[in-house]
This record gives structure tokens, C-alpha cells and sequence, in this order.
């Protein structure tokens, strides 16, 4: 192996919110890793789950309360419909920019080589089944068979 010079060899991406924002944050970050011929993997663990549940991953939402980014009182982002329009309003501006939606965007990753992996404990705690996830993950895992797969010079974790 050659001296090591410091360049990102591997992203190793955490994924735990599966709202709108974070899931397309941690699909951006994977696949543009991939398109600079670095390697990337994304841990799916808690609520992280939701974007690679065949029954949940086409309906995610914009967050309103909570979300300073969001530029209005929490009060407001509280109100009902708020997050239906934050979600349709995100939506909309993704349309324009010719963003796929979750599930094209799996198909992406994983034709581009990124590994998806599901948190083995996160399953047994929210009772989720194996064949309830997209079919493209690559396993079921527990945290430390994901840090083990960190390994290396030149790997970075980032949590979402």
C-alpha cells in the first residue's frame, strides 16, 4: 500500500432522522462521494429506518417544529398542515432541480456501489422485519460490524 496522503478514501455515513432533509442530505454526501471514486456506506439506525422502509419511504417529511432552518416560530411550524406544505414546498423546489425521489435515489446508490446497511438493534426495538426494507441493502448489522467496516486510513464517519 502506498504512503497514505491524507485524501478521503471512504465516507461512512450514520443516517438516524428520516426526514426529508436529512435522508437527501445523507444520499447527496453518499453519492457524491461515489462520483469522485471515493467509497461510500450509509448505516440506517432509530428513525433513520423510515428511508428504506418500502412502506414509509415514499411519504417523508420537511420538519417545521424544531428546525431553526425553517425561519418560523416553532409555535408555527406546530400548527396542522404546516409540515404538509414545508414537505410540498420542498418537494416542488426538488422537482425543479430534477432530484429523484427516495426510492429512484436508492436505486442510484446502490447501482453506484454505495453499501446500505440496517441497524440490527433498531429493527428489534420498532419490530421491523428484514423483507419490509428496500430490496437493495446490503445486510442487517450491528453497530460494531459497521465500525468494523470503517476501518482503514482515509475513512470518515459523518452523522446525519
Amino acid at each position: 500500500m502506498s504512503e497514505y496522503t491524507g485524501e478521503v478514501r471512504k465516507m461512512m455515513i450514520i443516517l438516524s432522522k428520516a426526514t426529508m432533509e436529512n435522508v437527501y442530505a445523507a444520499f447527496i454526501l453518499a453519492n457524491g462521494a461515489r462520483m469522485e471514486g471515493i467509497e461510500a456506506e450509509i448505516f440506517f439506525t432509530f428513525f433513520g429506518l423510515e428511508a428504506i422502509n418500502k412502506n414509509k419511504l415514499g411519504h417523508l417529511h420537511t420538519a417545521t417544529v424544531g428546525n431553526p432552518a425553517m425561519h418560523i416560530p416553532t409555535l408555527l411550524g406546530g400548527l396542522p398542515g404546516m409540515e404538509a406544505i414545508a414537505t410540498s414546498m420542498m418537494k416542488k423546489e426538488m422537482e425543479k432541480l430534477d432530484m429523484p425521489d427516495v426510492l429512484e435515489f436508492l436505486d442510484i446508490l446502490k447501482a453506484s456501489g454505495v453499501k446500505l446497511w440496517a441497524c440490527r438493534l433498531a429493527m428489534e426495538m420498532f419490530h421491523i422485519q428484514k423483507e419490509e426494507l428496500y430490496n437493495g441493502i446490503n445486510g442487517v448489522i450491528s453497530v460494531g460490524e459497521f465500525y468494523n467496516k470503517g476501518t482503514g486510513l482515509g475513512t470518515h464517519m459523518l452523522f446525519v
